[in-house]
């Protein structure tokens, strides 16, 4: 069974867990997801690599027991920050040796090894901190790292917001099993329709960088970037769904990204998850060390305080962003596109915002104005397009000839927007589920489309979900041989 949201197997794999999750009684139903978790690693991964996210869980559980033990005296604090030391250690080496390195190979990665280190990583460091008791229980622990429906793509968890959704309490039943399966459905609209036809057009420019170049790029970084979205976000759709269908209420990872008048917002509505663990766990606490404190006031004594409060904090943002880039991956184009060209975005929306208002104010210009943040939208979304360029390409150095062939090479010498994959036919419908899932996204953030459609007369609401559903059966890209939508994230 392959590794994906969008294969018939894993769908009879579900369909199979869901209905004897249903038949078991509610004590006993964890476990028959950490039964269906460890099938489905045992049945997509490497069988052998199991051992990796079990001993990693093991590892959590035992250092969760020993830090949240009472304390002794002053020699039992140190001897918690050296255990606590080590456990990051482990689990941060793990992911450098067995990622970036990969001494057996590629193809011996485990899978979604940065979604169960994180995950459990938060565990050791919110009982480490005082903030969640040690769980008793190993096996919730091992089904809190190995979850099936989050060990791909995410969210990425942490544990005192997120663990008490594995409860027996669940809230199973007609409503959420039905939403659920409606939201697993909006996923793969994204994913069959709509992302595999902008893989279309962005295979065809980044797997002949030399011919097509100029406007050939910004066609592409376009529809590369609705590619990535909505191949990421429809699987958190399908794994937010499978969650919600088994009573579980999973983290949101996206908000209408695309719609951001900065980085910086656009950051706080795309991976959510990643962000708020970056901040919690890498951020603030490196702004605690002595170092930084040390820092920080030699700022504030030689620049003042809001300037040096200023460098510090986008001094801070450095090693985040550049953690950040690690995390997507050990290439040097992954640091540049996933990490530091947004830092310094961020840096320059930050330093250029009291100048820009000063200026709207002399012109009499209302910042606020509709044109203005449409303006900022557009900035914005070409800036991130630009960044994606870098994640996407070969290299990091493809990529800047990529980008730089933009302003000496503008030509459409090789036939045009309809001669890269898609016909006018298959552009048209492109564009169409566009337009729909913006309309249905901006809509959903005020009220959920879903509750919205369950208040309507039940022919209307089944007119609907038929419609979505034989939308997907006969416009997605699907079939025989065909891997739909091997998730961009899932090797992350």
């Amino acid at each position: 069974m392959q590794a994906t949201f969008t294969g018939f197997w894993f769908f009879v794999f579900f369909a199979a867990v869901l209905a004897v999750y249903y038949l078991t009684p509610k004590k006993a139903r964890i476990y028959v997801l950490l039964a269906a978790s460890v099938g489905f690693y045992l049945l997509t991964g490497k069988p052998v690599l199991i051992v990796c996210p079990l001993t990693a869980s093991l590892i959590a559980y035992a250092g969760g027991l020993l830090l949240g033990a009472k304390e002794e005296p002053s020699s039992g604090k140190a001897r918690k920050r050296l255990l606590f030391t080590l456990i990051i250690l482990l689990f941060s080496g793990s992911v450098v040796l067995l990622k970036y390195l990969h001494p057996f190979g590629s193809a011996f990665i485990p899978l979604g090894i940065s979604f169960y280190t994180f995950t459990l990583l938060s565990y050791v460091i919110d009982v480490y901190n005082g903030l969640s008791v040690p769980e008793k229980n190993p096996l919730r622990l091992v089904l809190y790292g190995m979850y099936f429906p989050h060990i791909l793509s995410g969210p990425i968890l942490r544990y005192r917001e997120d663990a008490k959704a594995f409860s027996e309490e669940a809230a199973t039943g007609y409503k959420p099993l039905t939403f659920g399966l409606q939201r697993m459905l909006w996923g793969l609209f994204k994913i069959l329709v709509i992302s595999e036809r902008c893989a279309k057009v962005a295979d065809t420019v980044y797997g002949d960088p030399a011919s097509y170049r100029g406007g050939y790029v910004v066609i592409a970084a376009v529809f590369y970037a609705f590619q990535l979205y909505t191949n990421f976000s429809g699987s958190m759709d399908m794994a937010l769904g499978m969650s919600e269908c088994f009573g579980f209420r999973m983290p949101e990872n996206f908000d209408t990204p695309f719609l951001s008048e900065t980085v910086a917002e656009f950051w706080r509505r795309w991976h959510i998850t990643l962000g708020l663990w970056m901040k919690e766990y890498v951020f603030y606490p490196l702004l605690r060390t002595k170092l930084f404190t040390k820092f920080a006031s030699a700022n504030k004594e030689r620049f003042g305080k809001k300037a040096g409060k200023r460098l510090t904090t986008f001094a801070a943002m450095f090693f985040l962003w550049l953690t950040v880039g690690l995390w997507h991956g050990g290439n040097i184009k992954y640091v540049i596109g996933s990490g530091l060209l947004h830092w310094i975005f961020i840096m320059l929306e930050e330093v250029l915002e009291e100048p820009f208002g000063k200026l709207w104010t002399r012109l009499n210009i209302d910042p606020k104005h509709t044109v203005l943040r449409a303006l900022r939208i557009l900035r914005t979304f070409l800036l991130i397009s630009m960044a994606f360029v870098f994640f996407r390409a070969d290299s990091a150095s493809q990529a800047a000839s990529m980008l730089g062939s933009i302003f000496s090479r503008w030509s459409f010498s090789q036939g045009g927007l309809f001669s890269l994959g898609l016909g006018w036919i298959e552009f048209t419908i492109l564009v169409v589920s566009l337009l729909l899932m913006t309309a249905v996204e901006v809509i959903s953030r005020k009220k959920s489309i879903r509750e919205r459609l369950s208040e309507k007369p039940l022919v209307l609401r089944w007119a609907v979900l038929y419609a979505l559903l034989f939308y997907v059966i006969l416009l997605g890209y699907y079939g025989p041989g065909f891997d739909a939508a091997a998730f961009i994230y899932q090797g992350f």
